[in-house]
């Protein structure tokens, strides 16, 4: 690129920032003159970069990413260059690209061993760095070992910001070991710290991260609280690329717990929200789970965690207060095809020895209950049998589709490089 054509671009960026509030009108960045370094050049760029990474343009910000990478100079802006792959790795696998994601994470790779060598003593932030490189990589035991590396450091070197992205990073290092009491320890402690420096994107990225442990240890309500915690803070930033992500976790948090309406409703609202061509990963999320909870080609979703089943016709149905009801569904269920006799259903279901003057009255009682409220009519007047009486005793129907609570959902590609669009830079 010429001078000129790098200050007509820097001009039009200004101008750009300037309208959307970020460049102050009369800012001197251009001068009196065109004499421009293109640190400046780069500078500017990169600012326009994170203004439509945050407002969901993760086209433009691309290029004007790939922009400031090319005005960058080594071994001056190590840090910067790779600030700024990090950003256009998070794009690449938003995007599923897998060839470009790639390439992004080796020249971050070559940057870090560019560094181990150039520069005089290793700070907090490279050993950061290192443990971004690993957490690529997917060695999450060196990546842990080199944010700890980075968190005492930068605790030495009194850096709260990169202090904070350590004790982030801790946090989701946990999460992916699945040790999720640490992480809520990280997370409390990052809590603490924010506090004090007040960053808005680090606030919203630490409720948002909470409430995916949370919901992974089934604590519903706290995950909702803290998604509704990262809606607002990350609204108040005016960030608005996380917002399908929220939605699409609530959704979550309401499938795990049963409640299969309210889900769907998020999740709808996330697909309503989301531009498919730019935001690839997150539509294709959001497709997977509309397709586990509303395939049409499904009979019966059975949800033994929650004691609840959804039926095609009926909807939603609750066992929480019919135990006995559900061990019979799911034994029967389970085992489709498979006749079980009265003596058989006596131990299974109350684990006692048949006795015909306590047993007969029992479950026949207790099989039409669980039909009565499991099979639909149609338009006739028929129910459809979903549980068959033959005379060896009771089965499921085998000719019935039936998907189970946590069973394998559709494939879905995971975040490229183990990094999510959430995760801060």
């Amino acid at each position: 690129m010429t001078q000129i054509q790098g200050h007509e671009e820097l001009r039009n960026s200004v101008h750009l920032g300037s309208a959307l509030g970020v460049i102050p009108e009369g800012d001197h960045l251009l001068g009196e003159s065109l004499e421009i370094s293109s640190y400046e050049l780069g500078k500017s760029h990169y600012q326009l970069g994170k203004i439509y990474y945050d407002k969901s343009d993760l086209g433009k910000a691309e290029t004007h990413f790939i922009k400031a990478l090319s005005f960058t100079e080594e071994p001056r802006d190590y840090y910067s260059k790779f600030k700024i792959l990090g950003f256009l790795i998070r794009i690449a696998s938003e995007q599923l690209d897998d060839h470009k994601a790639g390439l992004y994470i080796q020249d971050a790779d070559n940057i870090v061993e560019k560094m181990s060598t150039a520069l005089g003593t290793l700070n907090a932030e490279y050993f950061y760095n290192v443990g971004i490189v690993n957490n690529y990589k997917g060695d999450f035991d060196q990546a842990r070992i080199q944010f700890e590396l980075a968190h005492k450091k930068s605790r030495e070197e009194n850096e709260p910001e990169l202090l904070s992205k350590c004790l982030l990073s801790l946090a989701v290092n946990c999460f992916n070991r699945r040790e999720f009491e640490k992480s809520l320890a990280y997370l409390e402690q990052l809590g603490e710290l924010l506090t004090i420096i007040k960053k808005n994107y680090l606030s919203g990225a630490r409720f948002l991260f909470a409430a995916k442990v949370y919901n992974e240890m089934d604590d519903s309500k706290k995950a909702l609280d803290f998604y509704r915690l990262a809606n607002q803070t990350l609204q108040g930033k005016k960030c608005w690329n996380l917002y399908g992500y929220i939605l699409l976790g609530k959704g979550v948090v309401f499938k795990r717990n049963g409640q299969y309406d309210q889900a769907l409703t998020f999740f709808e609202l996330a697909k309503e929200s989301t531009d498919a061509r730019v935001f690839k990963r997150l539509s294709q999320l959001i497709d997977s789970e509309i397709q586990d909870v509303n395939d049409s080609s499904v009979d019966i979703y059975l949800d033994r965690v929650n004691r609840k089943i959804k039926e095609r016709t009926l909807g939603t149905i609750d066992f929480k207060h019919r135990f006995i009801l559900l061990e019979i569904l799911f034994l029967l269920a389970k085992n489709a095809g498979s006749y079980f006799d009265k003596e058989q259903l006596a131990k299974c279901i109350w684990k006692d020895e048949y006795n015909p003057l306590i047993h007969d009255k029992l479950i026949y009682t207790s099989v039409s209950r669980l039909r009565k409220l499991i099979e639909p009519k149609n338009d006739s007047g028929v129910k459809r049998k979903y549980i068959v009486r033959g005379k060896d005793g009771y089965t499921f129907n085998p000719m019935v589709k039936i998907r189970f609570q946590q069973e394998t959902k559709p494939q879905t590609q995971g975040a490229i490089g183990n990094i999510e669009l959430g995760s801060p830079v």
